[in-house]
């Protein structure tokens, strides 16, 4: 079996977000992603999803090159993190390919 080492980028922030945010990945040179629904408490109050959009919060996956990882995250820094809750973080992982000699 063949791997490739890859970055996973995961998001959460609030729902509101999430048509600039898939544009901005777009723009960035994302291919794929993967946005659910998610619930919580962090710093900024817990988020219980039960009051419609506007207090909803999303998770969203990028798997993708580091380049491309650091680049998500400066944009989402400069852009996004002071005016809403977000947090964003990286973690190695390694892509099953789907044929041998891939890359």
């Amino acid at each position: 079996m063949n791997f490739l080492d890859q970055k996973l980028v995961t998001i959460v922030t609030e729902s509101a977000l999430e048509p600039m945010l898939k544009r901005d990945l777009e723009r960035l040179g994302v291919e794929g992603y993967t946005i659910l629904d998610a619930r919580g408490k962090g710093h900024r109050g817990s988020r219980e999803g039960n009051w419609g959009n506007a207090s909803t919060n999303i998770r969203i996956e990028v798997v993708c090159e580091e380049e491309i990882a650091l680049a998500i995250a400066a944009h989402c820094k400069a852009v996004y993190s002071d005016n809403y809750g977000m947090i964003l973080y990286l973690r190695d992982v390694r892509v099953l390919l789907e044929h041998e000699g891939e890359e």
